[in-house]
């Protein structure tokens, strides 16, 4: 565990960082040269495997920035093996009550607080080199992405060992629509804002629009994960078709 940058995330200031879904470490090694203060590894919808994910979080040996990798659903051995395997934290997606979010957080911790394995032949502990931090706990992001969770957001952010409330916008929009919830995005933002500064925990948000980076920081989330290697590689790509498609 990196465990300087997971002091630092745990601060209250802006921190930036970027979604990586490609499974690439070389692409994931150069975001972590440029300086971000946290990468996401996506293995709920990305292209990440187990290989590419060992191999990523390898070539991010050394980096400033925290990793934190986010696993499909919140099932402990999915937890145990990414933070055995060297993660500085998780994200949950779908934390929908405060009964998940400790279930995530028992998953998370070595007994007496929780239910995870310990072995000191694991890349977290250096294969049997180093001892890890016991005052250090992963950090743990969870994910608010359905009119549920927002209606039940302060029970969840009062969860002990939960550090950040994470909006995930496309989920979130596509449960209000679904559901047909009278709560709107905006107000939902405010209300996961809101219970995250009441509980001292932060607000993060994927930013897929980097123009919005400073209102949504004053509106409370200063946890932002700027755009994807995805996203950047495809606009890219159209701008140099679209330069180049009239010769």
């Amino acid at each position: 565990m990196n465990t300087s940058a997971t002091h630092n995330l745990r601060s209250p200031r802006f921190h930036l960082g970027t979604w990586l879904s490609l499974g690439s470490p070389v692409i994931a090694e150069l975001a972590g040269l440029c300086g971000f203060d946290w990468l996401l590894i996506d293995l709920e919808h990305g292209c990440v495997g187990e290989a590419s994910l060992f191999q990523t979080l390898q070539a991010l040996r050394g980096s400033r920035s925290a990793v934190i990798v986010r696993v499909g659903a919140p099932h402990p051995d999915l937890i145990q093996r990414v933070l055995d395997w060297g993660a500085d934290g998780i994200m949950v997606p779908h934390v929908d009550s405060a009964a998940i979010a400790q279930a995530v957080v028992r998953a998370v911790r070595f007994p007496p607080h929780g239910t995870r394995g310990y072995s000191r032949s694991v890349r977290a502990c250096g294969y049997g080199l180093e001892l890890p931090d016991a005052a250090v706990q992963p950090l743990v992001l969870a994910q608010i992405e359905s009119a549920e969770a927002v209606a039940r957001v302060r029970e969840i952010a009062a969860v002990d060992g939960i550090d950040a409330l994470f909006v995930g916008p496309a989920d979130l929009s596509f449960d209000l629509k679904a559901s047909g919830s009278a709560l709107t995005y905006d107000g939902c933002l405010a209300d996961v804002a809101a219970a995250a500064r009441a509980a001292g925990k932060q607000a993060g948000i994927l930013n897929r629009n980097e123009a919005d980076a400073d209102a949504l920081a004053a509106q409370g989330y200063t946890l932002q994960a700027v755009d994807s290697d995805t996203a950047i590689l495809r606009q890219r790509y159209k701008e140099l078709v679209a330069r180049f498609a009239a010769r």
